[in-house]
Order: structure tokens, then C-alpha cells, then sequence
């Protein structure tokens, strides 16, 4: 019993954090902001809301599914319904402490499939590289198509481009470094890190060496497109909103995504950086806000119930263990 608790207090104490954050966000609002906002709560067309949840669905199943592949090449033959489970929580969990999901999924497949923790958590950190490289191919389609715009606002902010193309350079350097330090160092601390990180290494490379690789970056491009088309199906739940060009929406879902990686479930600073987005194409910081609140709240709402649904019925659908 006072293990079914503890459980579900790692779950709930979180959760009324992130709702004393969410407060303390609406407070930085003005009263005339606020009123607005819950204006264009009330009008909005929750259809496309409905429309876009379900296409988040479909991005959590081809996650999944995509995972499938690379537990099969290490040679493990896992249940669906325990993947996409895993993957329900991990989602979850997100929103408490930001990467705690990648951990907990590995964890819970171990517990359920027998799949070694570092192996499983393994094949994770290779989807998150995937997944990076594609966000990068995003973020360089957006930044090639609105270069004006982002230039003039940095400059704004008092950032020059030299300095970030510095910082990338050497960012980008560093990285090649640690990869030949890794992989021709002959350093007792790095044989002992190899050693011990064996398995962890095995499920990273899983992406080169399976069969299905091109299943795997099939449901990897998969993934991004229903990320992207969630978010493009919301703008046409407002009115303010419904009629911005699409060059406006892949910057709008590039900043989203940063704000959602660089924080638990993009808390309060999803919002933040729609608005700063939107603002810069003319659209008023109340909309934008009221838009990054309607985006933000739906899909953490739709994470919670398929996290808590999941983290219930896991140990059902595994009751024979």
C-alpha cells in the first residue's frame, strides 16, 4: 500500500508544482492581457483542437512503433502495448522533470520485457539524436526562409550573428573532439567508460546497423511531419490566428519545440516564446499568448490522461508476469 502511494506522489507532487508555475505565469499578466486571453479561450473552434489532439496521437503511436525496430535488432521481441505505454508515461513524466522520461521508459521496459536498462536507454539517446538532426533540419529550413526577420530581431535583442556563428563553430568543434577523444583514446578512464557504457553504446548504434533502418527514419521523418501538423491544424482554432502563412508556422513550431526541450514540457515558457514568435509577423502579444496557452494546455492535458491511463494499466496487461 505505501508503495502504491509513494508511486503515485512522484506523479502528483510534480503536478501541483506545475500548476503553482502555471499561476505564477498567468500573474505576470496584465488584468486587460489576461481577460483577453480567456476571450479567445471562449471563441475558440475546439474542432480543430480535437483534430489536432488526435494527430498527437498518431505521432505517439509511429513513436512506438518506431522503437520496435531497434529493440529487434538488439534482439528483443517486445509487446506493442507495452512500448507505446512506456512511451505514454515517458511523456508524462516530462512535464515533472525535464528527461526524466527517457529514464523512466527504460526502466519500465526492463521491468516488463526484461530489455537491460542501459541497452533500452540505449536505443533512446539514438532516437534522440535522430530526432535532433531533424529538428536541425527545421530549425535550417526556417532560419534560411525568415533570415530577414530573425536577423532584424536579433539585433533588436542586441545579439550579433557573428557571435552566434562563433559560439556554433566552437560548439560544433568541441563535439568532434570528444567523439576522436572517444574513439581513439587509449586513457584508462575512457577503456573503463567504454566498458561500462557497453551496452548503453550497443543501443545508440542500433539506428547504422538494423535491418529496418529505413522504417526507422521513415516513422523518425514521420513523427516531426505530425508534430508539425498538430501544430499547424490549432492556428485555425482562432480567428487572429487561421490566416498566418505557413512560413509563420514552421517558426512558430521551431521556438515551440525549443521551449518544450529546454524546459519540463515547455511549462510556461511555451507560451512566452509563441507570443515572442508571432510578434515579430505583426500578431498582438495577447493572441499570441492566448494561442501558446491553447496549444500548451490541450497537449499536456492529452499527455497527463494518456500517462495516468497507462501507468494504471501497464501492470494490468502485464498481470501473468
Amino acid at each position: 500500500m505505501k508503495k502504491q502511494i509513494g508511486k503515485w506522489l512522484t506523479i502528483l507532487i510534480p503536478l501541483l508544482i506545475g500548476i503553482g508555475i502555471i499561476y505564477y505565469q498567468f500573474t505576470t499578466l496584465t488584468a486587460e492581457e489576461i481577460e483577453k486571453i480567456k476571450i479567445s479561450f471562449e471563441k475558440a473552434n475546439y474542432y480543430y483542437i480535437l483534430l489536432s489532439l488526435m494527430i498527437a496521437c498518431v505521432g505517439y503511436w509511429s513513436r512506438a512503433y518506431r522503437w520496435k525496430f531497434a529493440l529487434n535488432h538488439l534482439g528483443y521481441q517486445t509487446k506493442f502495448s507495452n512500448n507505446l505505454s512506456t512511451v505514454c508515461i515517458s511523456y508524462l513524466m516530462n512535464l515533472t522533470v525535464p528527461r526524466s522520461g527517457e529514464i523512466s521508459r527504460a526502466a519500465l521496459l526492463k521491468k516488463y520485457e526484461d530489455v537491460p536498462f542501459d541497452k533500452a536507454f540505449g536505443t533512446i539517446v539514438a532516437e534522440r539524436i535522430v530526432d535532433l538532426l531533424i529538428f536541425f533540419l527545421f530549425v535550417f529550413i526556417g532560419f534560411v526562409s525568415q533570415f530577414d526577420k530573425i536577423y532584424l530581431f536579433l539585433l533588436s535583442q542586441h545579439v550579433s550573428l557573428q557571435s552566434l556563428i562563433i559560439t556554433g563553430c566552437v560548439g560544433i568543434l568541441m563535439f568532434f573532439i570528444f567523439i576522436l577523444i572517444w574513439i581513439y583514446a587509449e586513457w584508462k578512464i575512457i577503456l573503463k567508460l567504454k566498458k561500462k557504457l557497453s551496452g548503453l553504446v550497443e543501443g545508440i548504434t542500433t539506428v547504422y546497423k538494423m535491418k529496418d533502418k529505413w522504417k526507422y527514419i521513415f516513422h523518425s521523418f514521420f513523427i516531426w511531419l505530425s508534430y508539425l501538423a498538430m501544430f499547424y491544424v490549432a492556428i485555425f482554432a482562432l480567428p487572429e490566428t487561421s490566416g498566418i502563412s505557413f512560413d509563420i508556422v514552421i517558426m512558430g513550431f521551431i521556438f515551440g519545440s525549443l521551449a518544450v526541450g529546454f524546459s519540463n514540457g515547455g511549462l510556461g515558457a511555451y507560451p512566452f516564446s509563441i507570443a515572442l514568435i508571432f510578434s515579430l509577423y505583426g500578431i498582438t502579444k495577447d493572441v499570441g499568448t492566448a494561442f501558446g496557452w491553447l496549444v500548451w494546455t490541450s497537449q499536456t492535458i492529452l499527455a497527463i490522461l494518456l500517462g495516468l491511463i497507462s501507468y494504471v494499466l501497464l501492470p494490468v496487461l502485464n498481470r501473468n508476469r
